[in-house]
């Protein structure tokens, strides 16, 4: 029997401005990648996402990225590995605290952004954030990418695949870079085939047309794209039909 988590970026609004349907996303979701304040988030958010995901049994990630609040954490950037590693310190730390004052804590680490594909690649930055993690908690899983730079630096944590509902594929099985037309899947009949064949099958379907092997534990669907609270209903029926079962995996 296939076991899948489903995940998705909360808290990425920033004072007034509010992105994305965060309390009607965490009536489906299994996990929450909750924005720390990089990127997107601030302490209000961040402890009423925290809460509202205890509430409901959500387990709690810290979605770490780029100091960027003005690029969203989408411009890569050069930062100094003992730079880096103390900036994702003080991310997890931050969002920690706040989610065991609302009696429950952070589970697992997830880069966000330009951060998540640079530790995909560079072997530098992705021991840099491993550093982080295992200082602060070396129990804590990273989701990341199949084939990600971390598994290669993990040096003894917990390294979980994820794969994406809503996105597009290259034939080497990394993502389609948002610059480049389709890398967004918006049909949501075509989103939930995908999700269904990846957690059933471990595969996909890429861009030039072949299958790709995917092996993952969790999929993530981007909860601030229009519609992004239907479609996750959509592929958590789509996946309880096909007889998978949803479980966090932290």
């Amino acid at each position: 029997m296939a076991v899948i988590d489903i995940n998705a970026d909360l808290g990425e609004g920033f004072g007034i401005w509010e992105l994305g349907d965060d309390l009607a996303l965490l009536e489906v979701l299994t996990s929450a990648n909750v924005a720390c304040g990089f990127h997107a988030g601030d302490p209000l958010i961040m402890r009423r996402v925290c809460a509202s995901a205890v509430e409901r049994g959500v387990t709690i990630g810290a979605q770490v990225s780029y100091r960027d609040l003005a690029g969203f954490g989408r411009r890569d950037m050069d930062v100094p590995a003992p730079e880096l590693t103390a900036e994702v310190l003080y991310q997890l730390a931050a969002l920690d605290g706040i989610a065991r004052t609302e009696g429950g804590r952070v589970a697992y680490v997830k880069p966000h952004g330009a951060l998540y594909n640079r530790v995909a690649r560079d072997v530098v930055q992705a021991r840099a954030v491993a550093d982080a993690v295992r200082a602060y908690d070396p129990s804590l899983p990273l989701l990341t990418l199949p084939g990600s730079a971390v598994h290669d630096v993990a040096d003894g944590l917990t390294v979980v695949a994820e794969c994406f509902a809503d996105r597009a594929y290259t034939p080497a099985g990394a993502l389609v870079s948002r610059k480049e037309p389709g890398a967004v899947i918006h049909d949501q009949d075509a989103v939930v085939e995908r999700v269904v064949r990846m957690a059933v099958d471990g595969a996909v379907v890429a861009v030039d047309g072949t299958q790709v092997a995917l092996k993952a534990r969790s999929v993530c669907v981007h909860g601030d794209t229009p519609g992004a609270v239907a479609l996750v209903r959509a592929v958590r029926a789509a996946l309880s039909e096909a007889g998978v079962t949803l479980e966090p995996f932290a």
